[in-house]
C-alpha cells in the first residue's frame, strides 16, 4: 500500500510532463509568455479558459493528497516507521510555528498553514521538472490571497461589526480613509509579492540559460562539428542557478506567504474585545 500511494503521488507530475509534451507547442529561443490555454468553456457570462496553471495546480493537489496518505498510512504508537517520523515532524514544526506567531487561540490553524506552504512550495517547484509553475500566474496566487483576505476579515469580525468598523478610526478618525485603503490592499500586496518573485526567478533563469548558450557558441565555435554546436556552458551551470531561483526562492516565497497569513490573521483578531463579548454573553445566559 505504501509503494502504491507513493506511485500515485508521483503519477500526477508524470502526467503533467506528458500533457505538456503532447499539447503545449514547443518554443525556440527566449519566450516569456503566460500559461498555455488548452481550451475554453463557453459560459453565459463569458468563456472560461482552461490553462496550464489550472491543470498543474490540480496535479499538485492530487500529488500532495496521495503524498499525505503515504506519510500517514498505517500509523502506530510503537515501532513507528520513517514515514511516520517525517509526518510527526511536519505536524510538530507547523504547530510550533503557529503557536509562536499566532498564539494558543489559533492552534487549529496548523493544517491550513501546512496546506498553504505545501501547495505554494510544490507549485513553484514544478519548474524544476520543466512544467509551468502556477505561482507565476497572477490568477492563481490572486485566488489564494482573496481566500486569505476572507479569513482575515472573518476573524476581524469575531468581536462584532462595530468593533471592526471602529478599527478603521484608530489611532485617530483622520486616518480612516488610509486604513480602509490599507485593508483592501492586503490581498493585492500578498498576491503580487508572491507572483512577482516566482515569475522574476523564472525569467532570470531563462535569460541566464540563453546567455550561457550564446557564450558557449562564441567560445567554442572553432571546434569541428558536431562539437561546436554543443552548448558546453549550459551543461550543469543553469542547474546551479536553479538551486536559488527555483528551489530556494520557491520555498522561501511559500514560507513568506504562510507567515503573512498568520500575522495578518492574528494581528487583526481583536482578542480582548472578543473575550469580553464572550464573557458578557455567558453572563446573560446564566441570568436567564
Amino acid at each position: 500500500m505504501s509503494i502504491l500511494l507513493l506511485i500515485l503521488a508521483i503519477l500526477p507530475i508524470v502526467a503533467g510532463i506528458i500533457i505538456k509534451i503532447m499539447f503545449v507547442p514547443a518554443v525556440e529561443g527566449i519566450s516569456v509568455t503566460g500559461a498555455h490555454i488548452f481550451f475554453t468553456i463557453d459560459l453565459p457570462l463569458g468563456g472560461l479558459p482552461i490553462t496550464e496553471s489550472q491543470v498543474n495546480s490540480w496535479l499538485v493537489i492530487l500529488s500532495l493528497f496521495f503524498f499525505c496518505l503515504f506519510l500517514t498510512h498505517d500509523l502506530k504508537t510503537k515501532d513507528i516507521s520513517k514515514r511516520q517520523v517525517i509526518a510527526e515532524w511536519i505536524v510538530e514544526a507547523v504547530d510550533k510555528m503557529v503557536l509562536k506567531n499566532m498564539g494558543d487561540f489559533f492552534m487549529g490553524f496548523g493544517p491550513f498553514i501546512a496546506a498553504i506552504m505545501g501547495l505554494s512550495a510544490m507549485t513553484s517547484l514544478m519548474s524544476v521538472v520543466g512544467l509551468f509553475p502556477a505561482t507565476s500566474d497572477i490568477n492563481v496566487v490572486g485566488g489564494w490571497a482573496i481566500l486569505v483576505f476572507f479569513v482575515i476579515t472573518y476573524y476581524k469580525l469575531k468581536a462584532g461589526i462595530l468593533v471592526y468598523l471602529k478599527g478603521f478610526t484608530e489611532p485617530v478618525a483622520f486616518f480612516a480613509p488610509v486604513n480602509v485603503a490599507s485593508e483592501f490592499a492586503t490581498p493585492f500586496s500578498m498576491a503580487f509579492r508572491h507572483y512577482g518573485n516566482v515569475l522574476s526567478g523564472s525569467i532570470i533563469s531563462v535569460l541566464i540559460a540563453s546567455v550561457l548558450g550564446a557564450l558557449s557558441n562564441l567560445v567554442f565555435q572553432w571546434l569541428p562539428e558536431p562539437l561546436s554546436s554543443i552548448e558546453f556552458f549550459r551543461i550543469g551551470l543553469p542547474a546551479i542557478f536553479s538551486i536559488y531561483f527555483d528551489l530556494f526562492s520557491g520555498c522561501l516565497q511559500a514560507f513568506i506567504f504562510a507567515m503573512l497569513t498568520m500575522l495578518y490573521v492574528s494581528n487583526g483578531f481583536p482578542q480582548d474585545e472578543y473575550f469580553k463579548r464572550k464573557a458578557l454573553k455567558h453572563a446573560k445566559e446564566n441570568k436567564k
